[in-house]
């Protein structure tokens, strides 16, 4: 599951038991990534306090979209399952996510979406490559300055979250492997998932 022995149910501390807890109740399971945190949960406490207020000010299908955008440039199987997972169940259909994780420019988005998308790659791959202009394509959509923020902030965060996860070895949960094989397939970018 991971590279690093997570702390056993038995003996875990007050906070990590809680942790537990909390994920496996909200999760209906106790998620691989929550356990790739049981040494540190005050981490995953501020991790899960960071991104709270990150998605709190966004629209939910933004925030997927450039989440997706880092999770592929970071090639973090684990977010892309999670986060497509979300964008094909809610938002745009198993087919479209499918090509989007392959292609985002063919997968049929409109001009707002795709400079989103863009933006959130940059910062993933290169933050330091981002310029005027790539700020300025989206105040020309009608993104306020606190929006562009929004996006920023959010391929920030993935940066962290994604790479604490691949850095110790944490695979996508098992039961990402009963996804459609053809979506699976494309959302599976990096590390394989979990008894696969």
């Amino acid at each position: 599951m991971t590279f690093i022995e997570p702390v056993p149910e038995s003996d875990a501390s007050e906070a990590t038991a809680q942790m537990y807890a909390v994920d496996r109740e909200v999760f209906g399971h106790l998620p691989n990534f929550t356990s790739a945190f049981s040494h540190r949960p005050e981490i995953y406490a501020a991790w899960r306090q960071l991104n709270g207020a990150i998605k709190a000010s966004m629209d939910l299908r933004r925030y997927e979209l450039a989440t997706l955008a880092a999770a592929r440039r970071l090639r973090s199987s684990y977010c892309m399952l999670a986060h497509g997972t979300i964008l094909a169940d809610q938002f745009l259909g198993p087919d479209v996510v499918q090509t989007l994780a392959a292609d985002p420019g063919s997968a049929g988005l409109d001009a707002v979406d795709l400079a989103v998308m863009e933006l959130a790659d940059k910062v993933a791959q290169d933050a330091t490559s981002v310029t005027q202009a790539d700020i300025d394509l989206l105040r020309s959509h009608g993104l306020s300055d606190a929006e562009i923020f929004d996006v920023v902030a959010a391929a920030a965060a993935r940066c962290f979250f994604s790479k604490a996860l691949d850095g110790v070895g944490a695979q996508a949960d098992a039961h990402y492997a009963e996804l459609d094989p053809q979506l699976r397939a494309a959302l599976t970018v990096g590390r394989p998932i979990a008894g696969g």
